[in-house]
């Protein structure tokens, strides 16, 4: 794989000034996500099952776990999972928080097993059972499926009245990132997502949106609510298969956001690091998770974005910002500052980052040549962008045990068995000599002309002699 040139590459550090602010570039990038999945919980399952302070410690405990498992050679932030909403909601109707982070638990646990396996065997096996016809489009659904969050947050959903000053906000926020993003030079071209999110809510606090009681009620300092393993809860298998099934479906994002982040920066982190210890890091940073009462973790294709947009892959940055978000969940004014931060806002930068994320996806299908002249390419790509983004979902109850597998997850079982099973198409043999003998007559033409430009009168005639002669020679039929 050819190395990219960075601004600042994986094992290189900025100067401080410039790391802070970049760390919080990546701080941002991921908030309006990490403390959105436990609002959407708490909302799905009616009580308070997480919540953001913790999100944020967990997220940047094992974004640090991450680091170390794999040998500060990955440039990756994890962040809370969207695949987790609706399987941690239900597992706490069912079973209560117990039920909940034990779930989330045992698919850090599923993590590990697959990474010591592939540790031991290799990762061939999983990549023919996620060939990149599978992980490409699985790439697309993650960012497309975002797309309608960011659409509601400008305003601009179906059935929503219009409001000036959220367009306006959301407007501003978007062109001044696109801006910055293209026409900006030195040290203001890798921060776009930043200065975008800073001017997008100073016109929100000009036009009055900004809501500043929060930030003067809460505390300066004050301790998350963790929810701890044998102290606030014990382990309870009965909605084991709610949320485990998930990991497919997570691995498939964790596999793809690695294969997008090594075509952007030019190296092949499946390789070094290593899937094994990608996957580790991850899968025990979920297991820590669940053992503090936060969010599932997965790698996260916003700050994915970040480092190609900036073209800043240091992964002491991504460090830092971990730090950042474990001090900020100790800060309850800080965290009460951010939490301002209007949806016009975060909606008018994720139309770029989300729609990034969609188009690495593509990335993936045209890197590795994705044939969809096959039509059976053509059938397991289409079958998982409408799954994926159509809503689809099969619920399977059997007694105490329910199993609900949708959008995400059951695309990406389907791509995977319809990959498995269907049949490659097979050229006839009559089609392949028939195209190699045309490639072969456009070549020699070529050299003819080429001929014809460079060389010496008697020289020429022999060789176009010979040339023509092999061109009405009949077609033989090629090995």
């Amino acid at each position: 794989m050819n190395r990219r040139k960075m601004a600042y590459d994986i094992d290189e550090m900025p100067p401080m000034r410039e790391s802070i602010i970049l760390a919080f570039q990546h701080l941002f990038a991921m908030f309006g996500a990490t403390i959105l999945v436990p609002i959407l919980v708490n909302a799905a399952a009616g009580k308070e099952v997480l919540t953001i302070p913790v999100a944020l410690v967990s997220s940047g405990i094992g974004t640090l776990i991450y680091i170390l498992c794999t040998k500060g050679k990955s440039p990756v932030y994890l962040g809370s999972s969207f695949a987790f909403i609706v399987p941690v909601a239900a597992a706490y109707t069912k079973a209560g928080i117990a039920g909940a982070m034990t779930g989330i638990m045992a698919v850090g646990l599923i993590y590990i097993i697959v990474a010591i396996i592939i540790k031991f065997v290799g990762k061939d096996w999983l990549e023919k059972l996620l060939p990149p016809v599978v992980i490409g489009p699985m790439i697309m659904i993650i960012g497309l499926g975002l797309a309608p969050s960011a659409i509601s947050q400008i305003g601009l959903a179906s059935g929503t009245d219009l409001d000036w000053k959220v367009i306006l906000v959301a407007a501003i926020s978007f062109l001044t990132t696109a801006i910055v993003m293209t026409k900006a030079k030195g040290f203001f071209k890798i921060i776009p997502f930043l200065i975008g999110i800073i001017i997008g809510y100073i016109v929100a606090v000009c036009l009055g949106m900004i809501d500043f009681k929060p930030v003067a009620e809460a505390s300066w300092f004050s301790i998350p609510k963790f929810k701890i393993l044998f102290k606030d809860y014990q382990l309870n298998f009965s909605a084991l298969m709610t949320i485990a099934p998930i990991a497919l479906v997570t691995m498939c994002e964790h596999i793809g956001d690695h294969t997008s982040l090594s075509n952007i920066i030019g190296r092949d982190l499946i390789k070094e690091p290593g899937l094994d210890r990608t996957l580790l890091g991850d899968g025990i940073a979920t297991l820590v998770a669940g053992l503090l009462g936060g969010p599932a973790n997965t790698t996260y294709g916003e700050n994915t974005s970040v480092v190609g947009m900036t073209k800043v892959a240091s992964v002491k940055v991504i460090g830092l910002a971990a730090i950042f978000a474990i001090i900020i969940g100790f800060l309850g004014k800080f965290t009460a500052l951010v939490s301002t931060i209007p949806n016009a806002v975060l909606g008018g930068v994720s139309l770029l980052l989300y729609g990034f994320i969609a188009v690495n996806g593509l990335k993936v299908l045209i890197k590795n040549q994705v044939n969809f002249e096959d039509p059976k390419n053509v059938i397991v790509a289409s079958s998982m962008l409408v799954l994926g983004l159509g809503g689809a979902a099969v619920s399977i109850v059997s007694g105490d045990l329910s199993l609900t597998i949708s959008g995400m997850s059951l695309a990406a079982i389907i791509g995977i068995l319809l990959c498995s099973l269907l049949p490659k198409e097979e050229k006839p043999v009559a089609t392949l000599i028939t195209e190699d003998a045309r490639t072969t007559k456009q070549d020699m033409n070529k050299l003819k002309k080429d001929i014809k430009d460079e060389l010496t009168v008697e020289l020429k005639e022999d060789i176009l002699k010979a040339i023509k002669d092999e061109m009405n020679k009949p077609n033989k039929k090629r090995k």
